[in-house]
């Protein structure tokens, strides 16, 4: 399973999104024990993010033209009906996105999740742009207490826990 979540993960930090034929997003989760929070890196090419986004919207959302001021209650609300972490079983604990930047040819979404009290682990939903791209694979890379953990999000298994 870590071979095949590294060769996902380098085919996707490696080719371009216009010849890309497989669909992919790279998370990177680090519990802050002091601060009670998980913080969140995602990784997503931009043409795949920009599809997501425009769903039943008017005309096409576009990340490097669209006014930030729209582009962010879209986002927050794919993040919201998209992925979820929990203390338990079904729990949505609320995503404070941070912000967003371009690199190459994907963007970076930057995000955090408050939690009320310290943890051993947690229930993550991950079903980004699978509605959309029924063959995405979503990576999540997690570090927390000193210990490195990876695991593949795709349809048919959306949902996981994941200890320290």
């Amino acid at each position: 399973m870590r071979r095949l979540i590294l060769l996902l993960l380098l085919l996707a930090a490696g080719l371009a999104a216009a010849a890309h034929t497989y669909h992919a997003s790279i998370m990177e989760v680090r519990y802050n024990a002091p601060k009670q929070q998980l913080e969140v890196a995602l990784k997503v090419f931009t043409d795949d993010f920009e599809k997501a986004l425009s769903v039943d919207q008017p005309k096409p959302i576009s990340l490097t033209e669209t006014p930030k001021a729209q582009v962010t209650p879209l986002l927050t609300a794919l993040l919201s009906r998209s992925i979820s972490f929990g203390t338990k079983p079904g729990e949505a604990l609320p995503i404070r996105l941070i912000g967003f930047q371009k690199e190459s040819d994907a963007h970076w979404v930057y995000f955090s999740v408050k939690l009320a009290k310290p943890i051993k682990g947690i229930y993550l939903r991950h079903r980004l742009l699978l509605d959309i791209f029924p063959d995405e694979m979503n990576i999540v890379n997690v570090e927390a207490n000193g210990r490195k953990q990876s695991a593949l999000f795709r349809d048919g298994e959306e949902s996981q826990r994941l200890q320290w």
